[in-house]
């Protein structure tokens, strides 16, 4: 059940994330939503880090890369 609560807060700030991005422009919020959203892991979280599949890694790491250039866009394009 925590797995199931986790898993729909993440999609559910990816969700918001995505349309911070892509609607509103307004990235430094897209990056807050993304953000938050990977303190909720959609996978198993009793399993180690070290002992997940390669593409579980690769999610979670896409995911921080992700969240990281939206936070510079974020400071890159409001440095005007």
């Amino acid at each position: 059940m925590h797995t199931n609560i986790n898993r729909i807060l993440y999609i559910g700030f990816i969700a918001i994330g995505t349309y911070y991005t892509f609607f509103t422009r307004n990235y430094m919020d897209a990056a807050g939503a993304f953000g938050i959203g990977l303190a909720f892991d959609p996978f198993n979280p009793n399993v180690k880090r070290t002992d997940r599949p390669m593409w579980q890694k690769n999610v979670l790491f896409t995911h921080l890369a992700i969240t990281a250039a939206l936070f510079g866009f974020g400071i890159g394009l409001n440095n005007k």
